[in-house]
C-alpha cells in the first residue's frame, strides 16, 4: 500500500506488476476521484471508512478468509494509518487536526490556479520527452484547459497522460478523449499555421478542436465533426466554456467530409480510418499544398497515423507514427471490427477486421490442439518496438495480422504464451492459429529476446510466419516504410521485395514500401 505503482515504477515497466497496470490505474483514478470529492468536502461518509469499505469488498472478492483480512488490516493500520497508533504518533505541541469533513471546498480560483499548474506540468512532460518539439504546439498545450472538455473527471485525472473514454455501447468504447502523448504528436504532424482552414473528422469531446483552433489562430477558422448528436452538443458546450470562438461543430458523417470551408489547408482525422477505403473526399477537400493526418488501420489490427502530401497525382507520406484509434462509424466508411471467443469463456479472443476472412466456426477448437514451437533466431533489444516487424507480417500474411488478448489465467495454465502480458499479434488460415512468442537470451553480453511463433491447427502456418520474420530481418529491417495512396486508374504497383499495395472497396489504392 505504500509502494509507488506509477506507470514508471520498476514494479510496473517490466516488473511484477505489469500484468496489472490498467487494475492499478484504475484504483489510481478513483483514488484521485475520491481525493477530490474529499478536498471539495462532498463526502457524506469519512475519507477513512470509504476506503474500508472498498478494501473490504475487494478482500471478500478475493476470498480472504476473516482471520487473514484481520492480519492484513493491522498491518495496514501500522503501515499507512501510523497516527493512529498511540505509541507510533505523537502530535506536536499546539497542532490540530483536521477531520475530513471539516476540509472546505475548493474555491474557483484555486481550481483555476491548479488547473493551469497541471496543464504546464503535461506540457512540460510531453516536451521533455519529445513528442513536442515547437513552441506552437506546446503553448497550446499551456493555453486549453483540457478539464472543461471533459466535466466531472477530476482534475489530476483531466491533465494525467491517458486516454478518457467517454462513450461506451454495450462494453465496446465508441468515443475517448485521446491520451495527450497521441494528441501532441498528430498537432506536430499536422505542422498548422496560423490563418488555416481546417477540418477535422471525429469531434469528440471538442479538445482537439480547441488546440487547432489555438494553433491557427483568431483568424484561421476549424470545422470539427461528429456522427453522433450528443457528442457535437457537448463538444459545442465546452468549447463555449473555454471561450473557443473560430470553430464550427457539424453533425455529420466525417466520411464525407465537409465542402462549406473547402478547400482546407490542413485535415485531421482523429478516427480511425482503413487504409483500402480512405475516404475520396478528404483528398478532394484538400488544397494542393494541402496536408492529410489520418491514423489508418491496415490489413487488420496494425495502425500507424500518417501524414500525407499532394504529389502529382498521388499522395505521398512524409513521417508515420504507431497510434490506435476508434474506428469510423455510422457512415459510408463504416469499419466495423469482431471480437472472436477462442475459448468460450474470453480468457482468449481475437479481434478481426472487415477485410479479414477468417472462419470463426474452424477456429474454436484451434488451442484445443497442442502448439508447435518455431524460433526464428532474431533478436530484439529490451526498449526496442515491434512496430516495424508488426507492419510487415501485416503486408505479408494473407490473413493480414490480429490482435490476440489473453487473460491471466489462460498464461499461468499454459494453455498459450503470447509475446506480452496481455497477448500480441496473431495469424491465422483455414482453422489455424499462430502467434509471436519471446524469450530471454544473451548476445554481446547483453539480454536480449528472441522472436518466435507458436502454431496451433499444424505447423505449416507457423512456419511461414517464421519465414517472414527472418525476411524482415534480413532485408528491410535497416530499411524505412513509407505509404502512398495512387489514385484511380493509376498503373498497378508491381509486387515485390519489400512492396505490398492494400486492396479494398474504396477507388485509390494503398501502397506500402519499404525503401
Amino acid at each position: 500500500m505504500t509502494v509507488d505503482t506509477s506507470p514508471s515504477s520498476p514494479l510496473i515497466d517490466g516488473g511484477p506488476l505489469a500484468d496489472l497496470t490498467d487494475w492499478l490505474q484504475a484504483f489510481e483514478q478513483a483514488g484521485r476521484h475520491l481525493a477530490d470529492l474529499a478536498r471539495r468536502g462532498t463526502l457524506e461518509r469519512g475519507l477513512r471508512a470509504v476506503l474500508a469499505h472498498h478494501v473490504i469488498f475487494h478482500w471478500n472478492r478475493l476470498g480472504l478468509p476473516y482471520t487473514e483480512q484481520s492480519t492484513v488490516a493491522e498491518l495496514a493500520k501500522e503501515v499507512v494509518m501510523a497516527e493512529e497508533h498511540p505509541a507510533a504518533f505523537t502530535p506536536a505541541e499546539g497542532s490540530t487536526r483536521t477531520r475530513v469533513g471539516e476540509v472546505k471546498a475548493e474555491t474557483t480560483d484555486t481550481t483555476a490556479a491548479d488547473a493551469e499548474r497541471l496543464r504546464a506540468a503535461l506540457a512540460e512532460r510531453l516536451r521533455d520527452q519529445g513528442t513536442v518539439h515547437t513552441k506552437r504546439v506546446e503553448a497550446a498545450l499551456r493555453a486549453v484547459p483540457r478539464h472543461l472538455f471533459v466535466p466531472g473527471v477530476p482534475l489530476e485525472a483531466a491533465y494525467a497522460d491517458e486516454p478518457i473514454y467517454t462513450k461506451h455501447d454495450g462494453g465496446v468504447s465508441l468515443s475517448a478523449a485521446s491520451q495527450p502523448t497521441i494528441v501532441a504528436m498528430m498537432l506536430e504532424q499536422l505542422q498548422v499555421h496560423p490563418g488555416q482552414r481546417i477540418l477535422e473528422l471525429g469531434a469528440g469531446t471538442g479538445y482537439n478542436a480547441a488546440l487547432l483552433a489555438h494553433l491557427t489562430g483568431t483568424n484561421g477558422r476549424v470545422t470539427t465533426i461528429d456522427v453522433d448528436d450528443d457528442l457535437t452538443t457537448g463538444a459545442r458546450a465546452a468549447l463555449a466554456a473555454a471561450d473557443v470562438r473560430n470553430v464550427r461543430v457539424v453533425l455529420g458523417d466525417g466520411a464525407l467530409g465537409d465542402a462549406t470551408d473547402a478547400p482546407y489547408e490542413r485535415i485531421i482525422a482523429t478516427v480511425g480510418a482503413w487504409a483500402g477505403n480512405v475516404p475520396t473526399a478528404w483528398l478532394r477537400q484538400l488544397t494542393p499544398d494541402g496536408r492529410l493526418v489520418v491514423p489508418l488501420r491496415l490489413r487488420g489490427s496494425v495502425s500507424r497515423s500518417i501524414a500525407f502530401e499532394c504529389d502529382g497525382d498521388r499522395w505521398v507520406s512524409r513521417g508515420s507514427e504507431m497510434c490506435t484509434f476508434m474506428p469510423l462509424r455510422g457512415g459510408v466508411n463504416d469499419d466495423p471490427r469482431r471480437i472472436l471467443d477462442l475459448t468460450g469463456d474470453g480468457a482468449v479472443t481475437l479481434q478481426t477486421n472487415q477485410e479479414q476472412a477468417v472462419d470463426a466456426a474452424a477456429l474454436e477448437g484451434a488451442l484445443t490442439h497442442s502448439g508447435s514451437e518455431v524460433w526464428t533466431g532474431v533478436l530484439f533489444g529490451g526498449s526496442e518496438s515491434f512496430e516495424w516487424l508488426d507492419l510487415w507480417l501485416t503486408c505479408a500474411m494473407d490473413s493480414g495480422l490480429s490482435r490476440m488478448t489473453v487473460e491471466r489465467p489462460a498464461i499461468e495454465s499454459g494453455l498459450v504464451r503470447p509475446q506480452f502480458g496481455w497477448g500480441g499479434p496473431a495469424v491465422t488460415a483455414e482453422g489455424a492459429l499462430a502467434y509471436l512468442a519471446l524469450r530471454p537470451t544473451e548476445a554481446d553480453g547483453q539480454r536480449r529476446y528472441e522472436v518466435g511463433v507458436i502454431g496451433h491447427g499444424g505447423d505449416e502456418l507457423a512456419d511461414q510466419v517464421a519465414t517472414e520474420i527472418r525476411t524482415w530481418d534480413q532485408t528491410c529491417r535497416s530499411r524505412t516504410a513509407q505509404f502512398e495512396i495512387r489514385p484511380p486508374g493509376a498503373d498497378p504497383i508491381e509486387p515485390g521485395p519489400g512492396r505490398f499495395t492494400v486492396e479494398g472497396p474504396g477507388d485509390h489504392r494503398f501502397v506500402i514500401s519499404w525503401i
